[in-house]
């Protein structure tokens, strides 16, 4: 017997072997892939395929985009191919954008300064969706680093480490990186 999945919160009574899905639970199952229109996957899988050219790999993730604006893969590709392809400022733009995705769908405040550990589940490594929350921190604090925005990393990373005090996603590292700016190896 299988059972089927009704999307969002609006429908009131399940059917027999019926699962709702919240809004939370379609975020997590779509970091996993799931969810995501098969046009929008193969123009995932386009993209991948002619990575080394750059204009036709990115008009394949921004048609993905367009027929998926809603799943987090497709964001999380857009992101991989400004980031490995050296294009930071847009790999921003991006991780600004899934920050935003990951803030609303768990019920944060927008602004990242806002939240706090209580917001969410922060400390569960079960608890995919404030995971994913903070791997975008992560990214976003870095790459503010990298296009030498320093003191701006360095406040994400703050509230990285506030968000995730047992330091379970590194953030502790990027501040030592920071701290070691303009240092010799053998300062200390």
């Amino acid at each position: 017997m299988h059972a089927t999945v009704a999307i969002g919160a609006n429908k009131l009574m399940p059917r027999d072997n019926e699962v709702i899905l919240t809004d939370a639970q379609l975020l997590e199952a779509a970091c996993f892939g799931a969810g995501i229109p098969p046009e929008a996957e193969q123009e995932l899988r386009l993209a991948g395929q002619c990575y080394q050219q750059d204009s036709k790999a990115e008009a394949h993730l921004y048609r993905a985009l367009e027929l998926a604006p809603w799943h987090i893969a497709v964001h999380i590709g857009l992101y991989r191919f400004y980031f490995y392809k050296g294009r930071l400022a847009e790999a921003l733009t991006v991780a600004v954008q899934c920050l935003e995705q990951a803030a609303a769908r768990i019920g944060v405040a927008a602004d990242w300064r806002a939240v706090r550990r209580e917001d969410a589940e922060f400390n569960s490594y079960a608890a995919i969706l404030p995971r994913f929350y903070l791997f975008t921190l992560k990214a976003y604090g870095y790459l503010q680093m990298r296009l030498g925005n320093l003191d701006t990393g360095r406040a994400i990373t703050n509230k990285l480490l506030e968000l995730d005090p047992q330091d379970k996603l590194g953030g502790r590292v990027l501040l030592q990186v920071l701290d070691r700016i303009g240092k010799d190896d053998y300062d200390d």
